[in-house]
């Protein structure tokens, strides 16, 4: 017999009744029933009941034993009695009656229980990851992730893409984030970085004639933390194709994304067609380029209906270019105790409130009511209503200014409307493209043209674009939203030189800093560069969706807390003396 075990802790079923066998494993937990010893064995796999009583040798031993001492168990498998039999359980139809006990690992007094569902603060599960880890839910979200990546892989080798290894040490590039930065030792003064994505690298392997790359890349970025991201570093399955078109980018990811979630969604729905919104359009109906279309709330444009009327904070905020008002419909929110919690929330959010109407059945015909509904008369109202959409035990939430200075607002307004009134499909997954994102902003204060997002797209209608307002000019990019989470980004890369120096001028950078920050890849792009693009999706993020966790850290097997620490390894640490002279460093003291 094996020196350890014969079967898993899930292995055993009747057929087994008879046998002798060897089970390893974590004692789960220990009953004593009148001086028979009842003991749950855990493995990876699954469960054991083991059972001793005084006529076994084992007996004293197994007196012993604590929950999460690691110990060997040799018995004989029995049936249960039928009123015993465990159905939740895969070996709940048998127990192993105990005859030898080893143990293998004794623990000390466990910082936190791993049997149970007991809540334990984050900082005492990060310092103690490896006893978390122990835990059923942590074993099935590890799990899935593992098979996540696993079938993400196949799915792409299936399509004829290869898989590459880039660089985990390389030259710092600004892409978005902060650069997490490594000293060199043979080369005093200067650092390499940690890559923020593989970016430049998987261009370069398109010049270099790979059609077809795929990895499933570490990425590094120093960054502020949030639900759902890391503040160090995170993976994705980052791609990238030759001589493909933004259509043909989408007809490629999508059936290894839709694959991923239709084998690990637990049955919930996954949309069919995934909606192209351009970027202007998810900011205006949903106030986010990350919507949640399960939520089937539809912002829309009312300034018409406040203009020149008698609520005069609406009235005079028209009167300023670049202002509007805009209505949030609440289908089945008309009820003033329902339109003064979301009031209360606006306020929350760091707003004097938020206006409301909402309609009601007064006998003799339907009424609007609210503060707002006075001021602006039946009138306009009715206009309003009926370009909502709305009736009888409805609402609408207004608010108004220069759109910028609302949207993310009026975006998380429409989500919690969406859960409170329980229009949001809890039991889908619902995918859109945003496309269509502008390629420059303008600075109010300063008047400066900048890159609002990704300097390296193609614009759309090339070096033409770019000779015309800047401010107008879209990118071949694009992003897919997923239930209120930005899953993949990507674009068609900008892969003629002469195109790009002509678009980092515009934003103030000219051709000697170009050629100095992104030197390997323009001096590449000059040898006949294809055109390319490509994406990526966050690992991570899709398996936070799939195991149905609101927080990124409980799907990541060894991640750092909120302040960007390693509580269980000392991360990070102050350097040694020693270390510092090689690298010719000098730490100067915080204040």
């Amino acid at each position: 017999m094996h020196a350890y075990r014969s079967h898993t802790c899930a292995d055993l079923s009747l057929e087994n009744k008879g046998d002798n066998v060897r089970l390893s494993g974590w004692v789960h937990r220990v009953r004593d029933h009148g001086g028979v010893l009842f003991l749950d064995l855990r493995d990876h796999y699954g469960i054991t009941q083991v059972i001793c009583d005084p006529d076994s040798p084992a007996f004293a031993e197994m007196e012993k034993v604590r929950a999460e001492w690691c110990v060997r168990i040799d018995g004989t498998v029995k049936a249960r009695d039928e009123s015993l039999v465990n159905p939740k359980l895969p070996t709940g139809a048998i127990e192993v009656y105990a005859r030898e006990i080893e143990v293998l690992g004794s623990a000390a007094e466990l910082p936190l229980q791993v049997f149970g569902d007991q809540e334990y603060p984050e900082e005492t599960r990060l310092r103690y990851r490896y006893l978390d880890l122990r835990r059923e839910k942590m074993q099935k979200n590890m799990t899935l992730r593992s098979d996540v990546v696993t079938s993400i892989r196949k799915r792409m080798w299936d399509q004829n893409f290869r898989e590459f290894q880039t660089p985990i040490i390389t030259a710092s590039s600004p892409e978005g984030a902060r650069d997490f930065l490594v000293p060199s030792r043979l080369h005093p003064g200067k650092f390499y970085a940690l890559p923020q994505a593989p970016q430049q690298f998987k261009q370069l392997l398109m010049v270099s004639g790979f059609d077809k790359y795929f990895q499933i890349a570490p990425c590094f970025r120093d960054e502020d933390p949030r639900a759902d991201r890391s503040p160090t570093d995170f993976y994705q399955l980052d791609m990238e194709m030759s001589f493909v078109t933004q259509q043909d980018v989408f007809d490629t990811i999508q059936p290894v994304i839709a694959g991923i979630f239709e084998e690990f969604g637990g049955g919930k729905k996954v949309d069919e067609t995934w909606e192209q919104i351009s970027y202007k359009d998810a900011a205006l109906w949903y106030g986010s380029d990350k919507p949640d279309l399960r939520n089937p709330i539809k912002m829309q444009v009312v300034s018409e209906h406040f203009r020149d009327s008698g609520f005069a904070i609406f009235a005079k905020l028209l009167e300023q270019d670049g202002t509007e008002i805009r209505a949030i419909p609440a289908p089945t929110g008309g009820s003033r105790k329902f339109c003064d919690r979301m009031n209360a929330f606006a306020q929350k959010e760091g707003l004097p409130g938020m206006g409301y109407i909402f309609w009601r059945d007064q006998g003799n015909g339907m009424e609007a009511a609210g503060p707002l509904a006075k001021n602006i008369g039946p009138e306009r109202t009715e206009a309003i209503r009926q370009q909502l959409g709305l009736n009888v035990g409805d609402a609408a939430f207004f608010l108004g200014g220069k759109p910028k200075s609302f949207e993310a607002v009026a975006g998380r307004a429409r989500n919690v409307i969406g859960e409170e009134l329980n229009l949001t499909d809890k039991n889908r997954f619902a995918f859109a493209w945003i496309v269509d994102f502008p390629i420059y902003e303008k600075d109010e204060e300063t008047g400066k043209i900048d890159f609002e997002h990704n300097p390296f797209s193609m614009p759309q209608g090339g070096m033409d674009a770019l000779l015309d307002d800047p401010l107008k000019v879209l990118g071949y990019q694009y992003d897919l939203a997923c239930n209120g989470y930005e899953l993949v980004s990507g674009a068609i890369r900008n892969h003629k030189p002469e195109i790009m120096f002509k678009a980092f001028e515009i934003a103030g950078y000219g051709e000697d800093e170009v050629r100095k920050r992104f030197g390997g890849m323009v001096n590449a792009f000059q040898y006949g560069a294809p055109p390319h693009g490509g994406c990526a999706a966050g690992i991570d993020r899709i398996v936070m969706l799939l195991a149905e966790e609101a927080n990124i850290r409980e799907v990541i097997l060894f991640p750092m807390n909120q302040r960007a620490e390693d509580l269980m390894m000392n991360a990070p640490s102050e350097p040694t003396s020693d270390q510092l002279m090689e690298l010719g460093l000098r730490v100067i003291p915080q204040e």
